[in-house]
């Protein structure tokens, strides 16, 4: 009896640490990721940036998109890392980290095949980063091909807010 309850106090005494571990977690955007994300965003504005480690304009943005999650608490960010050649997950979370993101949604290219995964995403889609994508709530997606601006990302989200009232 003794046995269990020591048990049951480290794994309850784990629950917290395994939580902030999942927070901070990159999901493995493979084959079928793109549906399943759209799926758990459905009805719900989401702004989907990929990006990269190794992508000059993406460090420079990365920070305006997490200042944009916190003025937007309504708006849906998800990132997903689509760097070319591979990347460390540790870089990654640190430029997340850095950048206010590291609570958004993020994934890292988990298939070596990564043309497969772009073309499931947009069959057009030559691999140019950084892109965003604006999921409207009715699932209509724009893609904005290059770095972003934070004009555009306010406008649509006022839109978004509107189609509300």
């Amino acid at each position: 009896m003794k046995r269990h309850l020591l048990a049951a106090l480290m794994l309850f005494a784990a629950l917290p640490s395994a939580a902030a571990a999942e927070q901070g977690a990159l999901k493995p955007f493979e084959r079928g990721s793109w549906q399943k994300l759209l799926r758990a965003h459905a009805g719900h504005p989401t702004l989907v940036h990929f990006w990269g480690v190794t992508c000059g304009p993406c460090k420079v943005e990365l920070p305006e998109l997490g200042q944009f999650m916190k003025d937007h608490p309504g708006i849906d960010v998800v990132t997903i890392s689509a760097d070319l050649v591979p990347t460390l997950p540790e870089a990654t979370r640190a430029m997340l980290d850095r950048a206010g993101l590291a609570s958004a949604e993020n994934w890292i290219f988990g298939d070596g095949f990564a043309e497969r995964l772009r073309f499931e995403i947009d069959p057009a889609w030559q691999g140019d980063i950084p892109r965003t994508m604006l999921v409207a709530r009715d699932g209509t997606v724009t893609t904005i091909e290059g770095s972003a601006e934070i004009a555009d990302l306010n406008k649509w989200s006022e839109a978004q807010a509107a189609a509300l009232r």
